[in-house]
């Protein structure tokens, strides 16, 4: 069995949940001793914001072609039996999972390590953009890890012409660090 029918990527069209036991299985492997798990989930609050929903839109072709280099690179670094990934378009309520991320190795080190490479892989560079909306509004997020990657690029901004800055997250807080996009002033 080559790499690629090993890797299951999908891209989840609206109004359809992600099948968690769907993608645990597909990794499942009498060779495997290990399977790690992320699950990615609509929580209540933002920032003291009631979170209602998330809403999500992806450029399709390039977001599946960009899961499965990742995919890839992954295979490249660690010693893996097989990887499931999955991203859900469209609305996504509270409590239900957004993104889930499976993967499969012999011992438990390579398959935690693949699968945070993997998640944080995605949201650093798949073409798939959230949308938060609260009580009292709306709001597009950038993800940080999109974010950071543009900057260690040397992309500081200038093309899009706003000025972006990362602050140092507090350590008790569970989210990376708070960023701020400004529109540059001429």
């Amino acid at each position: 069995m080559n790499s690629e029918e090993k890797t299951l990527v999908e891209i989840i069209n609206d109004n359809n949940q992600i099948n968690l036991a769907k993608y645990i299985n597909y990794v499942s492997a009498p060779q495997a001793g290990a399977i790690a798990t992320f699950s990615g989930t609509t929580r209540d609050t933002f920032e003291g914001k009631t979170v209602v929903e998330l809403r999500y839109e992806a450029y399709v072709p390039m977001a599946i072609k960009n899961l499965k280099s990742i995919c890839s690179a992954a295979r490249s670094s660690w010693d893996l039996h097989s990887i499931a990934v999955a991203h859900r378009l469209g609305i996504v309520p509270v409590g239900e999972t957004s993104v889930f991320v499976a993967v499969s190795a012999t011992h438990r080190a390579d398959s935690l390590d693949a699968c945070k490479f993997l998640i944080d892989e995605l949201k650093a560079s798949v073409p798939i953009w959230k949308k938060e909306v609260y009580s009292d509004g709306e709001v597009w997020k950038e993800n940080p890890e999109f974010l950071e990657r543009r900057l260690e690029l040397g992309k500081d901004g200038g093309c899009c012409r706003r000025k972006i800055e990362t602050a140092a997250h507090d350590k008790k807080s569970c989210c990376k660090p708070k960023v701020k996009v400004e529109e540059a002033i001429d």
